[in-house]
C-alpha cells in the first residue's frame, strides 16, 4: 500500500499542516499549486522537502479560491478549467524542473 498526502498548503504567514513531520512518512505528496493554497516559497520548499525524503510529487491544482480553500463551487467553462489547470501544473512543473536541476549540479 502507498500513502499519499496533500502538502504545501501554507501561504504567507498562514501555516497549514505539519508538512515537515509528515513528509518522511508518506510515499507521494500532492503539492498545492498556488490557487486554493500555497505560494511560490511554499511550493519550492515542499518540492525540495519531498526530494530530500525520496517522496514522489504530484500537482494539486484547485479553484482560485484561497478564502474558501478551493471548496466553493465557482462556475467556469470547460476551457477556463483547462486553462486554470494548465497554468497551475505549469508553475508546479517549473519548480520540479528547477529543483531537479539544482540538485543535479
Amino acid at each position: 500500500m502507498k500513502l499519499n498526502c496533500d502538502m504545501g498548503e501554507s501561504f504567507g504567514s498562514w501555516k497549514m499542516g505539519l508538512d515537515e513531520d509528515v513528509m518522511p512518512c508518506i510515499d507521494m505528496a500532492n503539492i498545492a499549486c498556488g490557487f486554493h493554497a500555497s505560494d511560490p516559497d511554499v511550493m519550492a520548499f515542499t518540492v525540495q522537502n519531498a526530494k530530500s525524503h525520496n517522496v514522489i510529487i504530484g500537482a494539486h491544482p484547485g479553484y482560485a479560491d484561497k478564502k474558501g480553500f478551493g471548496r466553493r463551487s465557482i462556475p467556469h467553462s470547460s476551457e477556463e478549467i483547462t486553462n486554470l489547470v494548465a497554468y497551475q501544473v505549469g508553475a508546479f512543473r517549473g519548480f520540479a524542473v528547477c529543483t531537479a536541476h539544482k540538485w543535479a549540479t
